[in-house]
């Protein structure tokens, strides 16, 4: 494999982590179904410790429209319980002394308006990502140039690095418009 191969395969490896990071993202916001993973960010103040909920309880969805959270330890429930209430998620847990329920409401016209910004913002913050590994592997196949490389494979080098990044920028722009449509259905 050529140093200029090496180059771009080691964008597009890092591409594809701003993809999977992005998708991660959104799995976390809130439609109007319930998913284990809108948890996935919520931290506990366990013990004096941030520590992530999906690892002092399991989460499960008895139905489509509530999540069940059963603690691992069950003297931490009320930080458990705080924790969401603390979250931007706008979610209400309610705790029966041994698991802690919560009803994912139908979210309103306006909150879906306000998490289309966020995944707008999401997807915003992984193109800039794709721009700054761009540029990362535009230097470093200018350091290239004159020594390994010639200036016509440079270019030619150069136009590939662009139609690798034009392909993620397109997968981007799909998840956005394909969760932006999650969040707005009612």
């Amino acid at each position: 494999m050529s140093t200029t191969a090496l180059v771009i395969s080691q964008a597009e490896e890092r591409m594809k982590k701003t993809l999977v990071q992005l998708q991660r993202e959104f799995q976390s916001i809130r439609t109007g179904r319930a998913n284990p993973s809108i948890l996935d960010r919520v931290e506990v103040d366990y013990y004096g410790t941030a520590t992530l909920l999906k690892s002092l309880a399991n989460i499960s969805t008895p139905d489509g429209r509530s999540l069940l959270i059963q603690a691992y330890d069950k003297s931490c429930l009320k930080e458990i319980e705080q924790a969401i209430h603390k979250s931007d998620l706008g979610l209400t847990p309610t705790t029966d002394g041994a698991v802690i329920r919560i009803n994912i409401p139908q979210p309103t016209e306006e909150r879906r308006k306000e998490m289309v910004k966020v995944v707008k913002k999401y997807g915003e913050e992984a193109r800039i990502a794709l721009r700054n590994i761009r540029r990362d592997a535009a230097d470093e196949l200018k350091k290239l140039k004159g020594t390994q490389v010639s200036e016509d494979e440079l270019k030619r080098e150069e136009e590939h690095l662009q139609k690798v990044v034009d392909k993620y920028a397109k997968e981007i722009d799909k998840h956005v418009h394909d969760k932006e449509t999650e969040v707005m259905a009612v």
